[in-house]
């Protein structure tokens, strides 16, 4: 463990690893888990209100350590990390913990489940020990310590990448939202890329509370003006709205890309790589058109890793498939982004990419770019 770092007992981590079991992930911020926090906290290299998804993706790291097999498996099952289980009861998930050990659900709680949820919380106090350690990218100057850019040159083109929630894009003109083929957006409180752009596009009050909600109104507007109010969009379709609130980060347009099809009698969702493709070249092909409507023209465009949240698709899938919709094979196009919330995903993005890194912006340019070229 570094010097400095934060001191866990796994006794009481466990305690908490237990309630979170208990009461499901949906129930997060209703628990008392001031170490998971902590742990989290330590680990993220993201700064955001939503810590509940901050625990959420500190649990799946510690449960994707454990090696596969049995042990992680019966561990997916028993937090509600499996596919289609985060809001199923705690007799539901203990059931198919215990079928992984082939075992009666009574002889799984008074045996093999205490050991896998000890496992987690040995990963849970060891990777926010370690966390300071691991190697962060450079950042450029002039940004906040928990925002980082990353240049990259992708074959013939340039491509900045951001580190950090996409609510906290500046100056990007467009930024593209992954959303399901009823183009109905998730609720304001939810953790997803186009709850977190709903949530900072809406308008508040002075005291707080949301006075419009103008990104969903535009969409909800755009469905209605195109029969679209009782039936799904095709995969692939792009919808764009004014950005709400977000126009005072610089944000011009949000693109809505359609690419999770919704599974019949669960929360689930299906995404195609060839959908997600589509969709960003849609999305290109859009900005082409939109953007002489607006002075200046639009000429930014950032999209996240589309359908590899809630969909389910690897980001080395998602990012080959809209990296096969963005190469035009020559450096011309518009100025292109990427974001994504953690070093490793960003990391694994590259990798992916075979991209190459840039050196960092000298301060004069790095504020150019803030007021021209995007920086978040």
């Amino acid at each position: 463990m570094s010097p400095g770092a934060p001191q866990f007992e796994v006794a009481s981590v466990l305690r908490e690893v237990k309630a979170v079991r208990a009461e499901g992930l949906v129930r997060i911020r209703e628990l008392d888990v001031p170490l998971l926090r902590r742990a989290a906290a330590a680990h993220s290299a993201a700064v955001s209100d939503a810590w509940p998804v901050e625990v959420e993706n500190l649990l799946r790291t510690a449960v994707a350590r454990l090696g596969g097999g049995d042990l992680e498996a019966a561990a997916g099952y028993s937090l509600g990390l499996a596919p289609g289980l985060r809001d199923r009861p705690a007799a539901d998930r203990r059931r198919l913990a215990a079928q992984v050990y082939s075992v009666s659900v009574e002889r799984f709680r008074k045996s093999q489940e205490e050991m896998v949820l000890a496992q987690i919380a040995e990963q849970v106090c060891w990777l926010a020990g370690t966390a300071p350690q691991r190697p962060r990218t450079t950042q450029p100057p002039l940004l906040a310590p928990h925002l980082q850019h990353r240049s990259l040159r992708v074959g013939s083109r340039d491509v900045l990448l951001h580190v950090h929630p996409v609510e906290l894009l500046r100056n990007v003109d467009v930024i593209v939202s992954p959303t399901n083929t009823h183009l109905a957006l998730p609720a304001l409180y939810k953790a997803s890329v186009s709850a977190s752009l709903r949530r900072a596009g809406a308008v508040r009050d002075a005291t707080g509370d949301v006075a419009a909600d103008p990104v969903h109104d535009a969409l909800l507007g755009w469905r209605a003006a195109h029969g679209l109010l009782g039936r799904p969009a095709l995969p692939g379709t792009v919808v764009p709205t004014e950005p709400g609130a977000l126009a005072a980060r610089g944000v011009r347009r949000i693109y809505h890309a359609a690419v999770a099809v919704p599974r019949p009698g669960t929360n689930d969702y299906d995404v195609a790589a060839q959908d997600v493709a589509t969709a960003a070249a849609r999305a290109l092909a859009l900005l082409s058109e939109e953007r002489a409507a607006f002075t200046p023209p639009l000429r930014s465009i950032c999209f996240p890793l589309l359908g590899a949240g809630r969909g389910g698709l690897p980001p080395q899938t998602s990012v080959s498939a809209l990296w096969a919709a963005l190469d035009t094979g020559t450096d011309a196009g518009p100025d292109l982004h990427l974001v994504v919330r953690r070093p490793l995903a960003a990391d694994l993005l590259a990798e992916t990419l075979g991209a190459r890194e840039r050196p960092p912006a000298a301060p004069a340019s790095a504020a150019a770019d803030e007021k021209g070229h995007g920086c978040g």
